[in-house]
């Protein structure tokens, strides 16, 4: 089921089994890791799963500085190792504050393989 609103970026989103999607793109995809699953490729399928990238703190001045969490398309194991994966486009992929997360990411976690989808 698509929900009819465009993005900034001319995607539109997507309903599928209760979860919304952002873009066509990232809902075939799903389709797709929930094939792998069911062949046993796959385990632990999780959507959206949400990592910590930067615990809160309080600066020299008093002031509380929130943590930075980073939000991926999904998440799994593929032979006993983490796989987490992201969906995106080539003008999506480029962003700073995305390059940056993605960047954290992988010194936080170098044992999980990121991947991207594009």
């Amino acid at each position: 089921m698509t929900i009819n609103r465009r993005t900034k970026y001319g995607n539109i989103k997507l309903r599928l089994h209760g979860h919304v999607f952002d873009s066509k793109a990232e809902g075939r995809r799903y389709r797709e890791l929930l094939l792998l699953e069911k062949a046993g490729e796959i385990t632990d399928l999780q959507i959206h799963p949400r990592y910590l990238l930067q615990e809160d703190f309080t600066d020299g001045e008093g002031v509380r500085i929130r943590p930075i969490h980073y939000t991926a398309d999904f998440a799994y194991r593929e032979r006993g190792r983490g796989v987490v994966e992201d969906v995106k486009s080539p003008p999506t992929r480029k962003k700073a504050d995305y390059v940056m997360r993605v960047k954290l990411f992988k010194k936080r976690y170098p044992d999980v393989v990121f991947k991207e989808i594009t």
